[in-house]
This record gives C-alpha cells, sequence and structure tokens, in this order.
C-alpha cells in the first residue's frame, strides 16, 4: 500500500471503561489523509473519550490505535510526534502569557551561546504562520486580553506549529459566535487544501451542530451510547437522517406557541394557557456596570414580565456578561436599579435575590453552576439546603429525602445516568447542564436569568431544554436568556433585545411571528443600522 494511501489514524475495537460504565466499546473507525471526518452524537455518546484514547491521554481497556499504519501504545508524546494534535473543548492556554508564548511553549527558538529565549522570533514566526492560514491575531498580546473567538485561533496556531498533520477537534465551535463559526470553517477548509511540506492534513471533528458537519464534512461517524451506530459519507446522508441516528427516535419539534386548555401541546407546551402578565417580574432601569476600570454596561433599561422569555443578544464582549452578573449580583452596580416584584434588590447579595424568587444558570457551568467533585444530590442540594434540613437548628441534611429529590429530577430530565450518587465530573456536558436547570427550575422561580444554557450541548439535550424553559414560562416565570445562538433565540423569544457597546441598541417584537433573518439581527449586533437612544422604540423588522 502506498504511503499516500495509508490511513493517518485507525482505531480498533476500542474499549475504554469508567468502573462500571462503558465509554466507548467496540469502536472502530480510519481518517485517511485528505479526509475530514465528523464524529457526533449525543452528549455522554463518547466521542470525546474516543479523541482522548487516540492521543494517548485516556487509558484504554482494549483495542488497537495506528498512526500512519503502524500500531503503538497512545501516549501525547508519541502523538505529538507523529504529527497529531488535540485541540481541547475547553482552552488549554496560558492566560498571563503572550499569543506567542503559548504557541511556541515547549518548542520555544533560542539564540545565542546560552541558549536565551528568541522573543522576536516567536513573535515573526508566529505571525507569518497566522498570514497563512488567516488566523490573524496580535503575537504580542497577552491571551487573557483575547476574546472567545481568537483564543479558538491561538489553540490552531499551536498544533500548526508543531507541524500536526491529523487535527483532532473537540467541539472547535462550542463558543463561538455566527461570525466566528463561519471564519473557522473557511480555516479549516484552507488547511486541507496545503501541504506545507507534511503532506495532505486529515481532521476528526467532533461536533453537535449537524448544519457544521452538512457543510465541511467528508464522512460521518454517529455514536450512541459508546458505540458507533451509523458511518455513510456526508452526500449520502441528510441532517434528519444523522439526529435520528444520534438520539435514535425522531425528534418532537419544541413548540414556542403557547397551549390552549386542556390542550396537549408539542414539546415546549405545559398545557396551560397564560400570555404574560401585565405587571414586570423583572424591572432593569437606566443600569450602568463599571468592571476592571472601564464602563461595560450603560443606562440599560429592560421590563420581562411574567409569562414571557426576553433575549439578549450581543457579540461577545459587548456587556452581555457584565449585565447579566449585575442583575445576579455577582457584580456591583454602578447607576440605576434593579427590581423583582417591585422590590429594589440592586445592593442585595446573590442569597436575598435568591430568596425572593431569582434563579441563575451561569454561562460556566462549571466554575458558577456545579461543585464537580462533589455528588449530583449534593449539587442539588446548593442554594437549596434550608429544603432539606434536618435535625435540631437544622443544621442537618435529610439524606433520604435528598436522594428522593434527585431521583425524581433526574428521571423527569432524563439525566444519564441518573445515579444521585455518581460525581458532577463525570457526566457529559449536556447532561451536567441539564442538572444544573433541574436544580434551578425545581423551586419554581419568579425570574429564571441564565446565560448560554444549550452552549456545548447535543441536540438532543437541546430539545429538553428549550422544552422546560416554554413549559418554565407557561407557568409564568419571566425568563431572561443571553445567547449567542441566534437560531435558539429567534425559536423561543417573545422579544429581543440587542447589546452592542454596553448598550441596548434595539429591542424586536414577537421575532417568531415577524421572523427576524440572521444577517439581520447580525446587522444589529455589530452596530450596523442600530438607534441611539435607550429604552430603543420597540419595533418589527
Amino acid at each position: 500500500m502506498e504511503i499516500a494511501q495509508t490511513p493517518l489514524c485507525e482505531l480498533r475495537q476500542i474499549d475504554v471503561r469508567y468502573g462500571p460504565l462503558w465509554a466507548n466499546r467496540g469502536v472502530s473507525l480510519a481518517v485517511a489523509p485528505g479526509e475530514i471526518v465528523a464524529l457526533v452524537g449525543e452528549n455522554g455518546a463518547g466521542k470525546s473519550t474516543l479523541l482522548h484514547a487516540l492521543y494517548g491521554t485516556v487509558a484504554m481497556a482494549g483495542g488497537e490505535v495506528r498512526y500512519h499504519g503502524e500500531e503503538v501504545a497512545p501516549s501525547p508524546e508519541r502523538a505529538i510526534a507523529a504529527g497529531i494534535g488535540l485541540l481541547h473543548q475547553h482552552f488549554m492556554l496560558v492566560p498571563t502569557l503572550t499569543v506567542a508564548e503559548n504557541v511556541v511553549l515547549g518548542r520555544e527558538p533560542r539564540r545565542g551561546l546560552l541558549r536565551a529565549y528568541d522573543g522576536r522570533r516567536a513573535e515573526e514566526e508566529t505571525a507569518v504562520l497566522g498570514d497563512r492560514y488567516g488566523l490573524l491575531v496580535d503575537p504580542g498580546r497577552r491571551v487573557s486580553e483575547l476574546t472567545v473567538g481568537e483564543a479558538q485561533r491561538v489553540e490552531i496556531l499551536k498544533v500548526l506549529y508543531r507541524g500536526a498533520r491529523l487535527l483532532l477537534l473537540d467541539e472547535p465551535t462550542a463558543v463561538l459566535t455566527p461570525g466566528e463559526v463561519e471564519r473557522l470553517l473557511l480555516v479549516l477548509r484552507r488547511l486541507m487544501l496545503k501541504e506545507d511540506g507534511v503532506g495532505r492534513r486529515g481532521m476528526l471533528l467532533v461536533t453537535h451542530k449537524l448544519d457544521e458537519v452538512m457543510a465541511i464534512a467528508d464522512r460521518v461517524v454517529v455514536m450512541r451510547r459508546g458505540e458507533v451506530v451509523t458511518e455513510a459519507a456526508r452526500e449520502a446522508c441528510t441532517a434528519q437522517d444523522i439526529a435520528r441516528a444520534m438520539v435514535g427516535r425522531e425528534l418532537r419539534p419544541v413548540s414556542r406557541g403557547r397551549a390552549l386548555p386542556g390542550a396537549s401541546g408539542g414539546a415546549g407546551s405545559s398545557g396551560l394557557s397564560r400570555e404574560p402578565g401585565p405587571m414586570a417580574v423583572l424591572e432593569v432601569e437606566a443600569l450602568a456596570v463599571d468592571r476592571d476600570d472601564a464602563r461595560r454596561v450603560s443606562d440599560v433599561s429592560l421590563q420581562v414580565r411574567g409569562g414571557e422569555i426576553l433575549g439578549v443578544a450581543g457579540v461577545e464582549g459587548n456587556g452581555q456578561t457584565e449585565l447579566f452578573a449585575a442583575i445576579a449580583g455577582l457584580l456591583p452596580v454602578a447607576a440605576g436599579s434593579v427590581r423583582l416584584c417591585g422590590a429594589d434588590l440592586s445592593t442585595a447579595s446573590v442569597a436575598a435575590r435568591r430568596r425572593a424568587g431569582m434563579a441563575l444558570v451561569s454561562e460556566d457551568r462549571h466554575r458558577h453552576g456545579l461543585v464537580l467533585d462533589f455528588s449530583l444530590a449534593e449539587n442539588f442540594l446548593l442554594g437549596h439546603d434550608a429544603d432539606h434540613a434536618a435535625g435540631p437548628g437544622g443544621v442537618l441534611v435529610d439524606r433520604a429525602r435528598l436522594d428522593a429529590t434527585a431521583r425524581t429530577l433526574l428521571r423527569e430530565h432524563e439525566v444519564y445516568p441518573g445515579d444521585p450518587d455518581v460525581l458532577a465530573r463525570s457526566l457529559s456536558g449536556g447532561n451536567q447542564q441539564k442538572v444544573v436547570l433541574a436544580r434551578e427550575l425545581h423551586a419554581a422561580p419568579r425570574l429564571l436569568l441564565l446565560s448560554q444554557p444549550t452552549r456545548g450541548v447535543d441536540i438532543g439535550a437541546i430539545e429538553a431544554i428549550h422544552g422546560r424553559l416554554l413549559k418554565a414560562r407557561d407557568r409564568g416565570c419571566a425568563i431572561l436568556l443571553f445567547s449567542a445562538e441566534l437560531d435558539e433565540l429567534r425559536a423561543l423569544c417573545d422579544r429581543i433585545a440587542v447589546m452592542y457597546r454596553g448598550r441596548i441598541v434595539a429591542q424586536l417584537e414577537n421575532p417568531a411571528e415577524a421572523p427576524v433573518s440572521r444577517d439581520r439581527l447580525g446587522e444589529l449586533m455589530t452596530g450596523a443600522g442600530a438607534v441611539s437612544s435607550n429604552p430603543p422604540e420597540e419595533r418589527r423588522l
């Protein structure tokens, strides 16, 4: 067999176990030079585990791995030497170092007899590499100052600097805006066209976004519960075929419409008929927020009524994070006010806001949503310890009641595995997000404040999360939704507020009834056609 026909990597009957659970079972696949293979499946299907087994950061219980036709015992050192580069789902960058310092880390250019680090050469080489592939980012900037999209480019530059011929991409677009996704897909196509002395490249792309699969993949491998269930050329299947294989059933369409009395409704219907109430549950008036000695939010006013979903759209870095944090009580208010059901909570603690009926789902479930080394039952206790208190003075936990509550919530929210004693760390991202949402909705909050609820989540979990949000809305909950997913905002929201440079520059009424194009919404997010007044005049597009 000619070298050009030999797979860049090949996996044969791979098994990976975590205790009694099979993460991978009998998985076989290969990636050939010049080929992009999309590896898809629900969260927890074993996709990321398989990448790490190939790269050598996860131990295998059985099977065989081959690099360029040669059987190897995988390790990161062998993988890097073989030209295999792994882009992790969560960035592996040192924030205090510059872009160039991160790119060359471990392979720093040296000069002189003392072999001193050559920072100038590192920046030059990084700039040349970035220009060659359209991954433009200032080599001298510190990573802590970069946007998420820029940090993703640095991750790609790192593996290219090491001469990677096979790229293992784990959810590379999970935290990117739509514009950044389009630019990344162009970069990936460009990488497949350039050989640059390393030969034709290949890619193994883990993603849950089927539009990306259809746009870029040559072949699709679908996993479910740790096993490969189907494999096909991309042109031989539709997005609906892939979705059906991923979840093992037809997806139920989520109905945004409000249920009629007695109607069963769709996945998002509660069976109740409830229009938004006349009174605002959340009132934000002339809010200003400072962070890092700079004003991040200026003169923002908005209202959310019970039984209504207000979406906030904007390119990352335009004040959405600070607005969320100020309403939640995580950042101080520099000016203006935050009221919940008429009570001024502008200076109240997070705990006081929760007691008043505010529930929070942060954009970072690992840092602000879960304690990863706690069990699922213990995570359900967070913020709700009084509900499970026992003993004199309520200082003990009624473990039987907590476990019973946990089992009920895990079953209702279809969390896998549904064992209250399992550590949160062991769950997939989608199941972790379901745990957070189940905990926050269980208390029937007056206001649900949530940011990026489906980031890094598969289509099955997205369907379930959207359905839960619509049911909460139909029960009268006011929902303020911050999301970078434009289709999510258009599908779920009664109104959309667009933020640009810390201000609300437009509000769109009834986006489902008067559809807003992605292009138009994108223009508003970048300041094109924005109105200057705040609050802006509500309008239809």
